[in-house]
């Protein structure tokens, strides 16, 4: 009887032992972004305080760097062997916030351990060659090809939301009689023939949504028929008056003021120019995917293109350890994308909609901010965004070569060579 109530004591003790043993101490090597003075570092410095209070057991041991000198420190530390390698890191999927962790044989994909009951999954987009997702995004991608429209101006014209590229031109004589331009776009600027048009027209007419990065990898050629056909396409929307030649002398700030004091039917730009337009104007503001061009592909309808936002997410180092792995995904789920920290994003203007599933607006946020959300939750089609993957020479000769093709000092056989030979 004596060895039944010892044995049953030491039972006891090892149960208590074991139900009261502290939890297993975790860290986590960070490389973030932001600053003390800036409002991302702030956020970060706020978000994690908060979750080390609440999970004294989790370490996250960060460093916190902006702009180049968080660039120049990932290639450092990735150079510098296993041990300066972090967990976690800011990062994205194109080839400025991506392809060093590519290189680096350091991507991980987070799609087997992402909650489905919190993230919609349909707007986190694929990353990888079979789906991987290297990142959990900010927010949905960034809209570049948007076609904002005056929605009051264009009815007052007798006309409705376009449809069909054809629909667009018929606006035309009646809004040249009114001294408006159809679709005003910063034409100065070269970066936005290529980001804010031509991304949207090359896919459209490819029916490839990653026809850039083929491009780029030599599978397809700018003297080839898809982007003849698109060049082509610029051509013919300056020849029909849908867009004015003279939209090359137009930079950013003057292309948003000539909509917002209503000199223009449509604006073509990035979604984050929906900020800038008159308060007076916004609530007339309809965000839209361009309509329908000739020879467009069925696939292609509807479709947007779009940069992947930047995020945080794991390395292979740090998703291979499942301690830290568990952690960092408890972190960044729970804390760094719960819908308070989200929505204030939201608010801040950093991100253009939440990937949260079943995100609900806040009521008191702004229309158009509103609008943007619904555009970005229902464009189930996102390319390639030209300069996320085309840089240097081959990019610049493209965005002054559409230029030039606007102005009529070239054809779009002379451009589409000149940009051949410069990937070459």
């Amino acid at each position: 009887m004596k060895k039944a109530v010892v044995f049953f004591m030491l039972l006891a003790a090892v149960a208590l032992t074991v139900f009261n043993c502290p939890p297993k101490q975790v860290t986590i090597k960070v490389m973030a972004y932001g600053n003390e003075a800036n409002q991302e570092g702030q956020s970060w410095i706020r978000i994690v305080e908060k979750f080390q209070k609440d999970n004294p057991n989790i370490k996250l041991d960060y460093e916190l760097l902006y702009d180049e000198a968080y660039h120049q420190k990932v290639t450092a530390n990735l150079a510098g062997g296993e041990k300066l390698i972090p967990d976690l890191a800011y990062m994205g999927a194109d080839a400025r916030w991506g392809k060093p962790w590519a290189e680096a044989g350091q991507q991980f994909d987070h799609k087997p351990y992402l909650d489905t009951n919190h993230y919609d999954m349909k707007l986190i987009p694929p990353m990888g060659p079979n789906g991987e997702i290297w990142e959990i995004p900010l927010g949905t991608s960034n809209l570049c090809t948007v076609l904002f429209m005056n929605e009051a101006l264009v009815k007052e014209l007798g006309f409705n939301v376009p449809k069909t590229y054809d629909d667009l031109k018929a606006m035309v004589p009646k809004a040249k009689a009114k001294g408006l331009e159809v679709v005003s776009i910063d034409g100065a600027d070269g970066w936005a023939w290529g980001s804010c048009l031509m991304s949207c027209i090359i896919a459209r007419l490819s029916g490839d949504a990653s026809f850039v990065q083929k491009t780029v990898a030599g599978k397809a050629q700018f003297t080839g028929p898809e982007w003849m056909a698109a060049l082509k396409m610029l051509k013919q929307m300056v020849d029909d008056g849908v867009i004015s030649a003279k939209s090359v002398g137009v930079d950013y700030g003057t292309n948003i003021s000539n909509f917002s004091n209503k000199k223009a039917l449509f604006m073509v730009q990035g979604q984050w120019a929906a900020g800038g337009i008159d308060k007076a104007v916004q609530d007339q503001t309809l965000m839209l995917a361009w309509p329908t061009f000739p020879g467009e592909k069925p696939n292609m309808s509807g479709s947007i293109a779009a940069a992947i936002s930047v995020g945080y997410g794991l390395t292979k180092k740090g998703g291979s350890n499942p301690d830290v792995r568990d952690a960092a995904i408890k972190f960044l789920t729970q804390y760094f994308y719960s819908e308070p920290e989200v929505t204030q994003r939201l608010r801040d203007g950093a991100i253009v909609a939440p990937i949260l599933k079943n995100y609900q607006v806040p009521t008191d946020l702004p229309l158009i901010i509103k609008r943007k959300v619904e555009l970005a939750q229902k464009t189930t089609i996102i390319t390639d965004v030209i300069d996320a993957f085309l840089s240097g020479a081959p990019n610049d000769k493209l965005n002054a070569g559409m230029q030039s093709i606007v102005k009529g000092e070239k054809s779009p056989e002379d451009v589409a060579k000149e940009v051949q030979a410069a990937l070459k």
